[in-house]
């Protein structure tokens, strides 16, 4: 996977080197590896890295809620995989609307115009500035061994089709042949979905004040506890050296605009 040529940076030489300004919307890894060592991964909640932000975690955080509601009921397990609802095909289709919100603001915001309306076609270029398709989502109370999803996985080879997102359009226009496509297989798909698209943007940060004492500890195997407190994700480690960010956000956050846009 490699970012466009126009996204790089270089030096005198003509050598690739580290990216010394994020991106608007873009959450990457550090040249020392981490995302937020030192206090560098704080640009993610600097006030012009995303038009609203809070309000895209709020409708996330919303909808998480309501999954977790759903888990009173439907227990989180592999045999119950196949089973659909209204229910089930209400927050399928609330969490692939606001996939596509997310998409389409973290296009708009680094200036990508289309004639037209935007599709999975726009969406799909991100793979290659926000590695959706290297992002792991976990459920951390699960019965049986599909617990993690790779929900952008298909991406990773050139494909096009997600299984879950086509399974949402044909459940939105034609709910009574299409159904029981929007199950829960496919709901927790699109959820880890969204969670992949917002910590690509906003790694853990929820714009809530932090609360003391709220963890002990965080999960086991690299995952992170993701926003919203519940799931937990695992951030990808494949940005070479060249598509990763290295400054000192310290003096950076000073400039009256410390961002730059992509280039698609």
């Amino acid at each position: 996977m490699t970012t466009p040529l126009a996204a790089k940076s270089f030096n005198e030489h003509g050598l690739t080197m580290p990216i010394a300004r994020p991106y608007r919307r873009t959450c990457r890894q550090l040249a020392d590896g981490s995302y937020a060592n030192s206090g560098n991964g704080r640009y993610v909640s600097h006030p012009a890295f995303a038009v609203a932000g809070r309000q895209y975690i709020r409708a996330f955080m919303l909808l998480q809620k309501d999954i977790l509601e759903l888990f009173d009921y439907v227990e989180p397990s592999d045999i119950n995989l196949p089973c659909y609802s209204y229910r089930i095909h209400e927050l399928h289709m609330r969490a692939c609307i606001e996939i596509e919100a997310n998409c389409k603001a973290i296009l708009s915001e680094n200036n990508y115009v289309k004639a037209g309306d935007l599709d999975m076609r726009d969406y799909r270029k991100l793979n290659t500035t926000h590695h959706l398709s290297s992002y792991e989502v976990r459920m951390p109370l699960w019965h049986g061994n599909q617990h993690t999803r790779t929900p952008f996985a298909a991406w990773a080879g050139g494909g096009r089709l997600l299984d879950w997102y086509q399974a949402y359009n044909a459940a939105k226009h034609d709910r009574h042949n299409e159904f029981s496509r929007a199950n829960f297989a496919n709901l927790l798909q699109a959820i880890s979905g969204l969670i992949a698209v917002v910590s690509a943007q906003f790694h853990t940060h929820d714009f809530l004040p932090a609360v003391f004492g709220t963890e002990y500890g965080g999960p086991e195997g690299g995952f992170d506890t993701a926003i919203g407190g519940y799931f937990h994700v695992k951030f990808p480690t494949d940005w070479p050296i060249a598509e990763r960010y290295e400054f000192d956000w310290r003096t950076l956050e000073n400039d009256p605009d410390p961002f730059q846009v992509l280039t698609f």
